[in-house]
């Protein structure tokens, strides 16, 4: 098989400690070409503005003597404190990086850098045994259930005048219900105002959003354990949100191509990757993992499972016909975690070459549709930016 040198761009250290922050691991976003470095703390929410930085030695977190690294000290670093900790929520950063979103168990808040509170919409508890319109954090903190509660999403459109959110129903204003269920919100981002409302039709563990570059419109993934991963296509026109539901419950929604006209799938036991058209949900093109990856060279001979590839949950469009993907889950039983250049056109999808990386990566390639991806160390205090 064919193989594709993977160029080192740069290497960003995040901007946390993952151990005295108790962070996560960093997140490279893209929205109307602007770049943001997200990293989400137990105590703030940091965002770089990675294009600002200049090369030179990575500060008190090295990333390995091979790399190139950029420090922030001439970058734009901004810091939101969080309302609540990490495990209490998703969070969401505008692509100007001036308002940050906090997904909770009980709310939606908007803050600004400065700590100030913007706007809230409180809604219902996403822990399943509670039926409190909480007013604080504090209500539950000492709450071990709560803090291993269901959970929504939000992200803003990609521009930045809007807020999507998956939250757990009812708002505050129509008060408590014992029959709570999950709601799509469209918000306005400058003021908090509930534009657009729908019974989402789901039952969420989970759930997180993939941003169309059309503001107005959005994917939502909802999983719902072994029931299904539910697909939500909403459009806003101003006045009205309208839903659609593709792929029967049965696709996982990974990106959307830079054109927006087309989106990328994996299935639910992550068997088969497909791009469909985004128009009405239909498959343009697809692969199965053992038709197009060949078996890790690493395996020992006698191991039949290793015969079945699986693709991993990220990936992504490197430009309208050309997906990055990778197998790394499954090949970390084997050895050497694997990324793929795979090509979907009129002529099918079909695995066009295999990444080979100056040093070895880990876990998946996450597309930015420029062109670019990047991967993250399984120390997490680092993120890699490639081309071909």
């Amino acid at each position: 098989m064919a193989e594709v040198a993977a160029r080192l761009v740069v290497t960003l250290a995040a901007p946390l400690d993952r151990g005295r922050d108790a962070a996560g691991a960093p997140r490279l976003l893209r929205r109307s070409g602007k770049r943001l470095l997200v990293q989400r703390g137990d105590a703030e929410l940091v965002a770089v503005a990675p294009d600002t930085t200049r090369p030179g030695p990575v500060g008190p977190r090295p990333v390995g003597p091979d790399t190139t690294g950029a420090d922030f000290e001439d970058a734009a670093v901004i810091r939101f404190p969080a309302p609540w900790p990490s495990r209490y929520g998703a969070c969401a950063v505008a692509p100007d990086g001036d308002l940050a979103v906090f997904a909770g168990v009980h709310a939606l808040r908007a803050v600004d850098p400065a700590g100030e509170v913007r706007w809230e919409i409180r809604h219902g508890c996403w822990d399943d045994a509670c039926h409190t319109l909480h007013a604080t954090y504090d209500e539950y903190a000492s709450d071990h259930s709560h803090g291993y509660a269901d959970r929504g999403s939000a992200v803003f459109s990609a521009d930045g005048t809007l807020v999507w959110a998956h939250i757990r129903g009812p708002l505050a204003a129509t008060g408590p219900d014992p029959g709570a269920q999950d709601e799509w919100l469209v918000v306005d981002a400058a003021d908090g105002r509930v534009l657009g409302r729908v019974d989402a039709e789901t039952a969420a563990l989970g759930s997180e959003h993939v941003p169309h570059p059309d503001p107005a419109r959005m994917g939502l993934c909802v999983g719902e354990g072994q029931d299904g991963v539910p697909m939500l296509w909403g459009r806003w026109d101003g006045q009205r949100l309208s839903v659609e539901r593709f792929c029967d419950d049965e696709r996982i929604l990974m990106a959307v191509s830079p054109s927006g006209d087309r989106f990328l799938t994996v299935t639910h036991y992550e068997e088969t990757l497909a791009v469909h058209r985004t128009e009405d949900g239909s498959v343009f093109c697809e692969l199965d993992a053992q038709d197009g990856v060949p078996r890790h060279p690493e395996a020992d001979p006698d191991d039949l499972d290793a015969d079945v590839a699986l693709w991993d949950y990220t990936g992504g469009f490197l430009d309208e016909e050309t997906v990055v993907a990778g197998t790394s889950e499954r090949d970390g039983e084997y050895g050497e975690q694997r990324h793929w250049l795979v090509s979907a056109d009129a002529a099918g999808m079909r695995v066009s070459a295999r990444i080979t990386y100056p040093f070895p990566v880990s876990g998946g390639a996450t597309a930015l549709g420029d062109g670019t991806w990047y991967t993250v160390p399984e120390t997490g205090d680092a993120l890699h930016v490639w081309s071909r």
